[in-house]
C-alpha cells in the first residue's frame, strides 16, 4: 500500500525539463525532509496523516485512468515517492502507453527508477536548512542515462545561487533547472488581489535570478518560475 496525499490533473506541470506540458499528479504523503520553505506540507507533514489514503497499486492506475483515458505523462511526487515502490504501477501503466516522471530530492535511491522515463533530482540549498549527501544523489543516478536526469534546483538567494553553480558544475553532464523560490507558499489566493501580488513577487523574483544567470554568463543554465503559482496562485490541484 501506498500513502497517497492526492491525485488531480490532468493539469500544465509547472516546473523543470515537463514545464507546459499536460501531466497527472500522483502526490504521496509522507517526505525524509523538512525544507524551511516547503509549499507541500500537506503531503510532509504527518500531521495530516488522516488525509494520507493507503491506496493499492490497483488503486493507484484506476484512479489515473479516472482522470484520463488516454496516455499522458504522470508525475510522482510529494513528499518524497522514492519513499514507496512504484514498480507494479509503472510497469502496467506503461503498457498503455503512460510516461513517468520523478520529482525527488535524491535522498533515498530505489531500484525501479530504471523503470521511469525520465526523473528531476532535487538537491537543496542552503535556505532550505537540508544539507545534500551527493553520495546519496549520484546514487540516485545510477539508473537511468544522463539524458533522462535533469536537476531541479530552488533558488532563494544568493547563497543557493553559488550553491545551484557549485552542484551544477559536479554534474556538466545533466541539464540544470533554476527555479525561483517561491515566496509566499500558503498563502489565501481567493481574492483576486491577492493572486496579483503572488504573480508581482514571483516575477521579482524571476527577473533578479535571470539578470544574475546573465551577468555571469551562466549560459547552460535555464531559468523557470512556478508557472502553475504565476496561472493559478498558491492552490492546489492546479
Amino acid at each position: 500500500m501506498i500513502r497517497i496525499s492526492e491525485i488531480f490533473g490532468p493539469v500544465i506541470q509547472g516546473e523543470g525539463i515537463h514545464i507546459g506540458e499536460p501531466t497527472i499528479f500522483v502526490r504521496v504523503g509522507g517526505c525524509d525532509y523538512r525544507c524551511s520553505w516547503c509549499d507541500t506540507m500537506y503531503a510532509v507533514d504527518p500531521i495530516h496523516r488522516a488525509d494520507w489514503h493507503p491506496m493499492s497499486d490497483a488503486d493507484i492506475c484506476a484512479a489515473v485512468q479516472e482522470l484520463s483515458s488516454k496516455p499522458i505523462l504522470i508525475t510522482l511526487s510529494g513528499g518524497n515517492p522514492a519513499l514507496y515502490d512504484f514498480a507494479n504501477v509503472i510497469a502496467h501503466m506503461q503498457a498503455s502507453g503512460y510516461h513517468f516522471t520523478i520529482e525527488t530530492q535524491g535522498s533515498i535511491a530505489a531500484n525501479w527508477f530504471r523503470l521511469l522515463d525520465s526523473m528531476t533530482l532535487s538537491p537543496k540549498p542552503p535556505s532550505s536548512n537540508m544539507p545534500t549527501d551527493y553520495q546519496k544523489l549520484e546514487r540516485c543516478m545510477d539508473f537511468l542515462e544522463p539524458d533522462r536526469i535533469n536537476l531541479k534546483i530552488v533558488v532563494a538567494d544568493q547563497e543557493d545561487y553559488e550553491y545551484a553553480r557549485q552542484t551544477a558544475a559536479r554534474f556538466p553532464h545533466l541539464r540544470c533547472f533554476l527555479q525561483v523560490c517561491n515566496p509566499n507558499p500558503t498563502s489565501d489566493t481567493s481574492h483576486p488581489f491577492d493572486l496579483e501580488r503572488e504573480r508581482d513577487l514571483l516575477l521579482a523574483k524571476l527577473q533578479w535570478l535571470t539578470e544574475l544567470v546573465l551577468a555571469d554568463s551562466w549560459f547552460k543554465a535555464t531559468v523557470l518560475p512556478q508557472l502553475h503559482v504565476l496561472i493559478y496562485g498558491n492552490r492546489r490541484g492546479v
